[in-house]
C-alpha cells in the first residue's frame, strides 16, 4: 500500500472513476460525497491525503480545508477544480492546501504528486521519530536506579532543570555525572538548543583557553583560521564541563568573567561576544580543599556552585546492581552477537558484593568483558575477573598463612582454568602482558589446584580459622 487517500466529491461518477484509478495504482482509498461525511470518515480512516473538490453543496472545500487544518493538521489536503475556478484554488493554497489541479485532472501529474506528498509525509515521520529517540539517550531511561540515593537525586533535577541557575555535579569517577547534566539540559527550556562538552583534564593550558572561547587566526603557532569555541558554539543552550576542578587559574579567570558578564574574547581577539549559555560543571575533586589550598578559585566556585547535585556511588545503591547489570547484559550481548541470558546466583553475589570503586563504569566494563568470555548461555563467577571473586564488600582480602607468592601462584592458575589455558584472555583479566603471563605460567608450572585453597582456610599453625 502507497498510502491512505480519501477523496472527497459530490460527482458520483468522477468520485468512483478516481476511486478505482488509485486503488489500481496501490493506493487505500475510501470516498465521502460530501465534506460532512468527509470530516466523519477523516477520524475513522485517518487518511495520508484528503483530494477534494471545491465546489461543493453545502459545506465547500475551502470551508472543509478549514476544519482539517484546525482538527488534523497532519493531513495533506489536495483540491480540484473546474477550469474557470482558478482563484478559488488559489485562495484554498492560501488557506493551507498543498497544491491544486484542473479538472479534468491530468492522472500522470496527479500521481506523480501524489507520491511525493507521500515520500515527505514518510520522512517527517522518520524525523519525528528521531526527535523523540534521540532525547531519550539522556532520558531517566538511561539512568537507572531505584534506590533512595537515585530518586532524591532525580526529583533535584527536576526540580532545577527550569531554572538558569549554574549547577555544579560531584561525585566520584563512574557515578554518571555528564548523563545527570545532560538529563538537566533536555528538561529545561534549553532542550532544542546544543548541548556542547567539554573534558578541562588533560589539555594544555593555552589548548583548553582555545578550546572554550575560541581563538582568531594567528593566535598561536598552528591556528590557520578563526575558529569558535565551545562557549559560542553552546549559544542558546547549555555548556558541560567536566572535571572542572582540573581546570588551570588563568583559565579559572576568564570563566568567572564569562559567568558574571555572559562576554568573552577569542584567543588573539579583540571582539566581544555576548552569548546566552548555561554552564553545568562537574567534578570529582573535593573543591571545598581545594579553594582552603587556593588551587581553585573562591569567587569561580561559588559562582558555580549555585546549585549542587551529587551522584551516589555505585556501592551507595547496591539495589540498583541488579537492574543495572540486565541493562548492560543486554545491550553487550546484541552488541557482540552473544547468546548469553543472564548471571548465575553465584555471580550475582558477588557482583552485588563487590565494593565497585569504578562505579557503573567499572560495572559497565566487567559485564562487557563477561559477556564476551562467557563460555555458556548464563555467566558464571568463573567469567568474572579474578579481582572481583573475594571476600564481602569491605573486606580486604586475606588469605592467612599465605605468601604473597602463594596468592600469585594461586591467582594465576585460576584464570588460566577460567580462560581454558588462554595466556592471552588471561593476560587481559589480569591487567598484565603477555609475556608475564607466560613467564608466570611457566614458573610455577602445574601443582594441585587445591594447594592454596587449603592454605586458605588454615592459619599459620595449621589451625582452622573461620
Amino acid at each position: 500500500m502507497k498510502g491512505r487517500v480519501l477523496v472527497v466529491d459530490d460527482e458520483a461518477d468522477a468520485r468512483t472513476a478516481l476511486c478505482e484509478l488509485l486503488r489500481a495504482d496501490g493506493y487505500l482509498v475510501e470516498t465521502a460525497a460530501d465534506a460532512f461525511k468527509a470530516l466523519g470518515k477523516v477520524g475513522v480512516f485517518a487518511p495520508d491525503v484528503v483530494l477534494t473538490d471545491l465546489r461543493m453543496p453545502g459545506m465547500d472545500g475551502v470551508e472543509l480545508l478549514g476544519k482539517l487544518r484546525a482538527n488534523s493538521p497532519e493531513v495533506v489536503v489536495l483540491v480540484m477544480t473546474a477550469f474557470g475556478a482558478v482563484d478559488n484554488a488559489v485562495a484554498a493554497r492560501r488557506e493551507g492546501a498543498a497544491g491544486y489541479f484542473i479538472k479534468p485532472l491530468n492522472l500522470t501529474e496527479l500521481a506523480f504528486r501524489l507520491e511525493r506528498e507521500m515520500e515527505g509525509l514518510r520522512l517527517h515521520r522518520e524525523v519525528g521519530q528521531l526527535r523523540t529517540r534521540l532525547p531519550a539517550q539522556y532520558s531517566f531511561d538511561r539512568i537507572i536506579g531505584t534506590a533512595p540515593a537515585m530518586q532524591a537525586m532525580l526529583k533535584t533535577v527536576v526540580q532545577v532543570a527550569g531554572s538558569r541557575a549554574s549547577i555544579l555535579v560531584t561525585g566520584e569517577s563512574g557515578t554518571g555525572k555528564e548523563l545527570v547534566a545532560a538529563a538537566i539540559h533536555e528538561r529545561s527550556p534549553r532542550a532544542k538548543g546544543p548541548f556542547v562538552k567539554l573534558h578541562c583534564a588533560g589539555l594544555a593550558e593555552t589548548l583548553l583557553e582555545s578550546e572554550l572561547f575560541g581563538h582568531e587566526r594567528g593566535a598561536f603557532t598552528g591556528a590557520l583560521g578563526r575558529r569558535d569555541g565551545r562557549l559560542v558554539q553552546a549559544d542558546g543552550g547549555t555548556l558541560f564541563l567536566d572535571e572542572i576542578g582540573d581546570s588551570p587559574p588563568p583559565m579559572q579567570l576568564k570563566l568567572l568573567r564569562f559567568l558574571q558578564e555572559h562576554e568573552l574574547e577569542r584567543v588573539g581577539g579583540n571582539q566581544t561576544l555576548r552569548v546566552d549559555v548555561r554552564v553545568i560543571a562537574a567534578t570529582n575533586r573535593d573543591l571545598c580543599a581545594d579553594v582552603a589550598s587556593g588551587r581553585f578559585r573562591e569567587d569561580l566556585y561559588y559562582r558555580l556552585n549555585v546549585i549542587t547535585i551529587e551522584t551516589p556511588a555505585l556501592r551507595d545503591r547496591r539495589s540498583d546492581i541488579g537492574s543495572l547489570t540486565r541493562h548492560f547484559l543486554r545491550h553487550f550481548a546484541a552488541d557482540n552477537g552473544r547468546d548469553v541470558e543472564g548471571f548465575s546466583d553465584e555471580a550475582m553475589a558477588q557482583l552485588s558484593a563487590y565494593d565497585w570503586p569504578g562505579n557503573v563504569r567499572e560495572l559497565e566494563n566487567v559485564v562487557e568483558r563477561a559477556v564476551v568470555m562467557a563460555r555458556g548461555s548464563r555467566i558464571t563467577v568463573a567469567d568474572l575477573p579474578v579481582g572481583l571473586v573475594g571476600p564481602p564488600a569491605g573486606g580486604a582480602v586475606r588469605i592467612p598463612g599465605s605468601t604473597l607468592a602463594d596468592i600469585e601462584r594461586h591467582a594465576i592458575r585460576s584464570t588460566l582454568e577460567a580462560t581454558k589455558g588462554s595466556t592471552t584472555k588471561a593476560a587481559v583479566i589480569l591487567g598484565m602482558s603477555l609475556r608475564k603471563i607466560q613467564y608466570l605460567k611457566q614458573k610455577y608450572g602445574s601443582a594441585p589446584k587445591d594447594e592454596v585453597r587449603a592454605r586458605a582456610v588454615e592459619g599459620s599453625d595449621g589451625r582452622a580459622v573461620a
